[in-house]
């Protein structure tokens, strides 16, 4: 009985919400694109989007692709998709994780792994400013970090992340990009042991992870990692300006419970804030005050030089516990569960909203450290003290909406908050805390994006609106329909939607950056001198067929529009053969594609001056065709060659013919 009436109290809570929402969609005054349903504003909004052909749009969206695992980017006003970027998922379209040289990007202390969640993209920045340099994402599922180039939009390096259960809570950059931080969403036993899942409080820990990046190469290492209780950490934000050395993180599930959290995570009425100082956890490292822990996590990178991955198991990290480092952390009581949180642009206000509470809350970078000072804590969680609510908050925000998720900010004063719960995006002022505007989203808006809205310059034109249901908006496609985002222009006083488009699932959050800051910076071919592939052949006279016993290496060339060789004989039943291609082409977007009938892998997409390997195991006799599957030239249909597999045994010598 004591369960039912417990979820009946969760049925109630959710049907009074879904009444609140609707009656705020009733009472929400309106705003200029809701008044004007059709005629002129309409056409103006048609306008404000179109990007004629031939025309480049004015931003780049970075969008998470959620359970699909990969980024997806889009011009913006048009919403047009330019490319999908494979990070922790296997793409044929690109033989990630396909190829021999890409397949060491998916390797973890697991094993090799073709999928994950990933979630929070963040831009590198200097001086707190979006950069165009790297972007960085989590994955969810197995905790990692991954790199993304911006010069060629792909995945350079990937850093595993031990001591951790679910990283949601990342990555999260700090002012100069010294360090991306990762926060673990579900409390395990650190280390590892088998323990009664009922003695949560007594044996379950989490971590803080300080993933410090290279400022000239990007690289990554594990520096070190703060030892925390045992609550689910879920997103972040670090500072900038005054508050440079301190990241905060909202967390729920203060209770520290582990089963029905809907219910049991929900009693108190207040969650926490964390922040952290990073200059103090430095400090103690060098002091010597952390302890070398054990461990086995997977770094992951992959050179455009040789054009391949390797991936090293590493054995030992840096743990720091808070109580050796006094300073070091702190928590601050919040609406229960929080989603999002937001450092202003100027880094005074860091901002949480509550999902279980029609509150946004902005605290204050100054009265943080007064509070400090005079000691103003109301009690310790897990023995990290926790300072007073009234003494750090700034403001609450007057009637936001229903379930606050995530705010980002224009630069011109003005914080935009996303409501899940009654579908909308709410406008209010920094400082008086006011709404002063708002516009309904189509449907339960999760993340929205600002270009530059997390950082210390916004680019305060447009807001995308990151939405998880789209029922009744597009044409259907059976059980499972598309999820989308919506542009809306925040340049005027009043928030005017201008369109929608579907994206590739799940749109969770995104950043935006002008495409002016990377798009003259873009790697166009990879130079054929410069190629230190192993197996690269730079020109169809080094094309060749070695045989190593029962292992065989093709050395083919491709360039409009043949192979080199194009027919080959001397493979036998139980080889294995690499076919390693290189693409002899030195002339932009003119990539070419390899398959041969068969292959356990995707194809092989080369781009120009590029060497990529495909492993194949003739299983039967016979002659089996390839042929380029990236349409290249008129002659695209000729490009073709031949394999003969002979006889398990057989004395077939190797033969090739290079066209003479």
């Amino acid at each position: 009985m004591l369960r039912t009436n417990k979820w009946s109290k969760t049925t109630v809570f959710a049907g009074v919400a879904v009444i609140m929402a609707l009656i705020g969609f009733a009472c929400t005054p309106k705003s200029g694109s809701q008044k004007a349903k059709d005629g002129v504003v309409a056409a103006d909004a048609a306008q404000k989007v179109y990007v004629a052909p031939g025309k480049y749009d004015e931003f780049y969206a970075l969008v998470s692709g959620g359970f699909s695992g990969q980024v997806s980017v889009y011009g913006l006003p048009s919403g047009r998709l330019l490319r999908v970027i494979p990070v922790f998922s296997v793409d044929p379209e690109k033989s990630y994780g396909f190829s021999e040289e890409t397949k060491p990007m998916l390797n973890t202390s697991h094993g090799f792994l073709p999928w994950d969640d990933s979630h929070h993209p963040n831009l590198s920045i200097t001086n707190g400013q979006t950069d165009g340099r790297w972007l960085f994402i989590n994955s969810n599922n197995t905790p990692r970090i991954a790199r993304i180039d911006l010069t060629t939009f792909r995945t350079a390096e990937i850093i595993e992340i031990p001591n951790s259960g679910g990283n949601h809570g990342s990555p999260f950059i700090t002012e100069n990009t010294e360090y991306a931080l990762a926060s673990t969403r579900f409390g395990v036993p650190i280390p590892q042991k088998d323990v009664a899942i009922s003695s949560y409080k007594e044996n379950f820990k989490a971590t803080i992870s300080f993933i410090k990046v290279d400022p000239k190469s990007g690289n990554m290492n594990l520096a070190f990692q703060v030892l925390v209780p045992a609550i689910d950490y879920d997103l972040g934000s670090c500072g900038k300006g005054p508050s440079r050395d301190w990241c905060f993180f909202t967390s729920y599930n203060s209770e520290r419970a582990h089963t029905l959290l809907e219910i049991t995570a929900s009693k108190n009425d207040k969650d926490m804030v964390t922040a952290i100082n990073w200059k103090t956890a430095e400090k103690c490292i060098a002091d010597g005050k952390a302890k070398e822990w054990k461990s086995s996590y997977a770094h992951n990178t992959y050179s455009d030089e040789t054009h391949s991955a390797k991936s090293e198991i590493l054995k030992s990290q840096k743990v720091l516990d808070p109580k050796d480092c006094p300073g070091l952390m702190y928590y601050i009581p919040v609406a229960k569960s929080p989603h999002g949180m937001d450092t202003d642009p100027t880094g005074e206000y860091f901002v949480a909203g509550g999902k279980l509470a029609a509150q946004i809350t902005a605290y204050s970078f100054q009265k943080l450290l007064k509070a400090i000072e005079e000691k103003k804590f109301t009690g310790d969680l897990g023995g990290i003290q926790i300072l007073d609510y009234a003494s750090v908050m700034a403001g609450e925000v007057q009637k936001p909406c229903l379930g606050p998720l995530h705010t980002e900010y224009d630069g011109k004063g003005y914080g935009y908050t996303s409501c899940f719960v009654s579908s909308e995006v709410v406008k209010w002022k920094l400082g008086t805390w006011e709404v002063v505007d708002r516009i309904p989203t189509y449907y339960s808006l999760g993340h929205l994006m600002i270009p530059g809205g997390n950082s210390a310059k916004p680019w305060g034109k447009y807001l995308l609106a990151m939405n998880k249901i789209t029922k009744d908006r597009y044409l259907p496609t059976g059980p499972e329909l598309a999820q989308a985002a919506q542009l809306i222009d925040i340049s005027g006083e009043k928030m005017e939607m201008l369109s929608d488009f579907p994206t590739i699932g799940e749109p969770h959050y995104a950043q935006g950056i002008p495409a002016s800051i990377i798009k003259d910076k873009q790697v166009k071919i990879f130079e054929l001198d410069k190629n230190k592939h192993p197996y690269a052949a730079k020109s169809e006279k080094e094309g060749k067929v070695v045989r190593d016993g029962n292992t065989v290496h093709v050395y083919l060339t491709m360039i409009r529009s043949h192979f080199g060789p194009d027919n080959i004989e001397g493979i036998k039943v139980g080889d294995t053969v690499y076919f390693h291609v290189t693409n002899l082409e030195q002339d932009w977007d003119i990539p070419h594609g390899f398959s041969i009938l068969g292959a356990n892998a995707a194809e092989l997409l080369i781009m120009p001056g590029e060497t990529q390997t495909v492993k194949w195991n003739p299983e039967g006799e016979g002659v089996f065709p390839f042929y380029c599957t990236d349409f290249c030239s008129a002659l695209h249909q000729e490009m073709q060659g031949y394999i003969r597999v002979s006889a398990k045994g057989s004395n077939t010598p190797i033969k090739f013919s290079l066209g003479k």
